[in-house]
């Protein structure tokens, strides 16, 4: 009977194994750390081992290595981590440790040869070696075995009936998820294999289950084992990768969740507990930005940073990364105080340690606006506050000018005078070639940023970018409300396009647009492809369990006034080179000067502010056609309609 026991599957499968603590761990050292030199000894002379003539120079031998090999092992985080997890870098360290007590054991035993030379005659010169491999493979085996009994106790014990899952992706992020379910029975999952489209996985065993084939075998995969759940573990590959994969798992009836992207997975982990849902954001979703970290720290940790418009969708985010760099003040303004209290309470609850000042104001009250400058003299800004609806500032043409030209210009010019460091302009591909009277007034409100920028030579930049999924005043959140209320879905017109980011990746962006700016450039974000709106109503529909025309129907309502087919997001006579960062290029003939003339004739920052002091007049009157001209005066380029019903 107990022949036929396999002892491998009771030791590997043992909950004792499994439940062994660090304290554990320092108990058995100890017994190894007396054990080894006399195995060693034992080993080195063959077996003619005579221990109670060296029965003193041993024990020496034991005390003196074994206070070693505490020292290093304890220096070395031997006794503070958590052994079930082991991976490759614990062996390593391992290894490495053993090769630092081997070193440190030959030293002590040629210090206690000096000290009494009958230790060379009793002693072998080879143990120092011989006790430093025993005791690396030994405490390597231990902990090792905990590692051992995690990976296979459920080779020898299946799963209890878990929820049948196919992982999509043998990458990290797979592996990791696979890790997890297999080493916690109670996420309620059986892992029956992966699939990857990189043919050299195909076949092979990852993390104990089979790579059974590539994206377009999941159909066939379901149907043979059943799955139930499908697992996107792919948080770097783009959103046609995703929605590539998605319309493969909608032919199946297995429920597919996802992993997310990597923005949205700030602290790096990729878990369990992280799943959920695809969303739009997947599908859209863009390779992975990568930002140099130190430069972005550099700029901004211990330093005060004023953000404006502080509690809107890009504000918000803004205020959410640049708390992360450790500033040693930042300062949060906005019109809505509703807006500015959640911001801030969220920043306190998650960075206490950061001096978190609330003002709220309007930037076009330029007193108020003063008074806050002086008073906390903020060293860096980020101007995010905008009105940006283009059809409400079609509408409200005075309103576009007083808060989008007059608000910017107060806050530039206030700046400069307060001695900040760097200005950043949050601006929008609607600036370019303008149809609209907001894309005219965030193309002013660059211009002010460049002439005084050139004049004064301070670092004061813009960065453009288009649609950001998810803020609240993107289509997203309009299609998703009209789903909800059973549609009809209205979109302007079939053919529009529009480019999309997530808010993270274009402040992650904007922040390091404002490490590279030296002044007077503007910058424009990588926006990769353009998105068709139709498209894009269709995957939310999807998602929302729907068929397009059959559970909702789309309108098409016609463009309004100031909208346009599609973006663009260079001028004609602009022309901009990639800098260091590959997703961010800025304008390098932008810049206005007597020998490259504005083509509206300025020349200066003070004929700018006086066609903008004329703007000032109409909009106090709220002449909308004068706005119009004067806008036009300023921006030739802008090409506008007169609204069917003006306010």
């Amino acid at each position: 009977m107990f022949g036929k026991m396999n002892w491998l599957k009771i030791f590997l499968s043992a909950d004792k194994i499994r439940n062994l603590r660090n304290r554990h761990f320092l108990y058995f050292d100890f017994i190894i750390f007396v054990l080894t030199p006399i195995i060693a000894l034992a080993l080195r002379l063959e077996g003619a081992l005579d221990l109670p003539l060296i029965q003193s120079e041993l024990l020496a031998i034991i005390f003196f290595f074994a206070l070693n090999k505490l020292l290093i092992f304890s220096i070395g985080g031997m006794y503070t981590r958590m052994w079930s997890h082991a991976s490759v870098d614990e062996l390593l360290r391992i290894g490495l440790l053993g090769v630092f007590v081997t070193i440190g054991q030959s030293l002590i035993y040629i210090i206690l040869c000096k000290i009494d030379n009958s230790i060379v005659t009793a002693i072998p010169r080879s143990i120092p070696i011989i006790d430093g491999i025993l005791t690396t493979l030994f405490a390597g085996f231990l902990r090792f075995s905990v590692r051992l009994s995690e990976r296979y106790r459920f080779k020898f014990k299946p799963l209890e009936n878990g929820t049948t899952a196919l992982i999509v992706g043998a990458g990290d992020a797979g592996v990791s998820i696979a890790r997890e379910i297999n080493s916690n029975p109670k996420v309620g999952f059986t892992p029956i294999g992966f699939v990857d489209d990189d043919p050299a996985k195909k076949g092979l065993m990852i993390a104990n289950l089979k790579v059974l084939g590539s994206f377009n075998d999941i159909p066939k995969i379901v149907r043979s084992f059943d799955v139930k759940e499908i697992i996107i573990a792919m948080p770097k590959v783009s959103g046609k990768t995703i929605r590539d994969i998605d319309r493969i798992c909608a032919t199946t009836p297995a429920k597919a969740r996802i992993i997310p992207g990597v923005a949205e997975l700030l602290d790096g982990s990729v878990n369990i507990s992280k799943l959920r849902e695809i969303d739009i954001d997947d599908l859209l979703r863009r390779e992975a930005v990568q930002l140099d970290d130190l430069s972005i720290s550099n700029e901004i940790r211990g330093r005060r940073v004023l953000v404006t418009g502080a509690g809107g969708s890009t504000g918000s985010e803004l205020c959410r990364q640049i708390a992360t760099y450790g500033p040693s003040q930042l300062l949060l303004l906005g019109h809505g105080e509703n807006s500015i209290f959640n911001i801030s309470n969220e920043i306190a609850r998650i960075h206490p340690e950061i001096v978190c000042s609330s003002v709220i104001a309007d930037i076009r009250d330029r007193k108020r606006i003063a008074v806050m400058m002086k008073r906390y003299k903020p060293e860096l800004v980020y101007h995010a506050a905008a009105h940006k609806h283009v059809h409400l500032m079609e509408l409200n043409p005075a309103e576009a000018v007083s808060n989008n030209i007059l608000g910017s210009m107060n806050l530039v010019e206030l700046s400069l005078e307060n001695d900040v460091d760097r200005f950043v302009l949050i601006s929008t591909d609607k600036a370019v070639n303008p149809s609209s009277v907001m894309g005219a007034s965030k193309r002013v409100a660059e211009l002010i940023v460049q002439t005084l920028s050139n004049e004064s030579k301070e670092s004061f930049l813009a960065v453009r970018f288009g649609n950001v999924l998810g803020s609240r005043g993107s289509v997203v959140p309009i299609f998703r409300r009209q789903i909800a209320t059973g549609g009809p879905i209205t979109i302007a017109h079939p053919d529009v396009k529009r480019y999309f980011m997530t808010i993270p990746e274009a402040v992650q962006l904007v922040l390091q647009s404002g490490t590279i700016g030296e002044g007077g450039e503007i910058f424009m974000l990588d926006m990769g492809e353009p998105v068709k709106i139709v498209d894009l109503a269709t995957d939310l529909v999807k998602l929302s369990g729907l068929e397009i025309h059959k559970d909702i129907e789309v309108v098409f309502t016609g463009l309004r006034a100031g909208e346009k087919l599609f973006e663009e997001l260079v001028l004609d006579d602009e022309h901009f080179e990639r800098t260091k960062h590959n997703k961010i290029f800025v304008l390098r003939n932008g810049k206005l000067s007597p020998q490259k003339p504005h083509p509206s004739n300025i020349r200066n920052y003070a004929d700018l502010r006086r066609e903008i002091e004329l703007l000032e007049k109409y909009a106090i009157k709220a002449d909308a056609e004068e706005i119009r001209r004067g806008l036009k005066r300023i921006v030739p380029e802008f090409q506008y309609q007169i609204p069917t019903s003006p306010i």
